[in-house]
């Protein structure tokens, strides 16, 4: 009988630390995202480090690495599907290679978020397995009941 709470409780540890690794690696990805291509908002455009750094050269290049090297880690840590993975490094590798065009690979890079693609698509995949953070679900569900509150009441 102890045998079987024993084995609940180690699965249980084991499922709360992979949800609580999921989730810092979705408030990661939210951090990287709002960096690299939405610290200044044009409406539907954006821009960040990302645009911004493609005009230094060698910086820009180094940058774009640099953070989809570690939306990927925290894919691959937070246990992200196979695809979603694959699809990350297709949105950074396109990103990235726009640095290689000069001039042009710039202003394409300005306007291609590839950083916000790949950490939208790790987030969706967290939302999927382990649910939104509790904080970010709070605000979520907050902002929803605001919406539908009826004037005047």
């Amino acid at each position: 009988m102890t045998d079987d709470i024993s084995v609940s409780a180690d699965y249980s540890d084991r499922h709360t630390d992979r949800r609580a690794k999921a989730h810092r690696a979705w408030r990661s990805a939210e951090s990287i995202k709002g960096l690299s291509d939405r610290l200044i908002g044009l409406g539907p455009f954006g821009l960040g480090l990302d645009g911004v750094l493609s005009w230094v050269p060698g910086v820009g290049p180094l940058y774009s690495i640099g953070a989809g090297a570690l939306l990927v880690f925290n894919a691959i840590s937070a246990g992200a599907s196979l695809s979603t993975v694959a699809r990350m490094l297709a949105y950074v590798l396109a990103d990235t290679a726009t640095d290689a065009v000069p001039f042009a690979g710039s202003v394409v890079d300005m306007l291609f978020p590839g950083h916000l693609m790949a950490a939208k698509a790790l987030q969706k995949d967290i939302e999927a397995r382990h649910g939104l953070p509790d904080d970010i679900a709070l605000e979520r569900s907050k902002k929803k009941r605001g919406l539908f509150r009826k004037k005047g009441g």
